[in-house]
């Protein structure tokens, strides 16, 4: 039996945080329910304060094919290094020179969206295509792959 998989981010600011996985995944944000123009709109209906509706979001792929990305949120920080992160596959098929250049553009563009470059690591064939470790705006790393 297939399942359907969600992945959930705890963190202290779901509506950057979902903003800037759809723009790195190419995602969009998770349409208000039926009846409502918009989640200010429905969360407004179902009697949610002001102060607590950027306590959760989602973001889902356009196309139906990616898992949902769930953002809560949450009191406490973000502690240590992920046990789970994502690898964003930005340059898929390529190698070498074309490929780094390719991860490098694809890095630079969501810096601009808030995330942050950790580490470059340098092909070394036959087994390491190359990638780049990074994190998104509220230090969850993942790789530019």
């Amino acid at each position: 039996m297939t399942r359907e998989i969600q992945m959930t981010f705890d963190c202290a600011d779901p509506a950057r945080l979902s903003a800037f996985w759809a723009e790195a995944l190419g995602y969009r944000l998770q349409d208000p329910p039926g009846g409502f123009e918009s989640w200010d709109q429905a969360l407004e209906a179902f009697g949610i304060p002001p102060e607590n509706r950027n306590d959760a979001s989602a973001v889902i792929d356009p196309e139906g094919s990616g898992p949902r990305l769930f953002f809560q949120r949450v009191p406490e920080p973000k502690q240590t290094k992920n046990r789970l992160h994502l690898d964003v596959r930005a340059a898929p098929g390529l190698s070498g020179d074309e490929r780094m250049e390719a991860l490098e553009k694809e890095a630079a563009r969501l810096i601009s969206y808030g995330a942050t470059r950790l580490q470059r690591h340098e092909p070394a064939p036959p087994l390491e295509a190359g990638h780049i470790i990074m994190a998104d705006p509220e230090g969850n790393e993942f790789c530019l792959d």
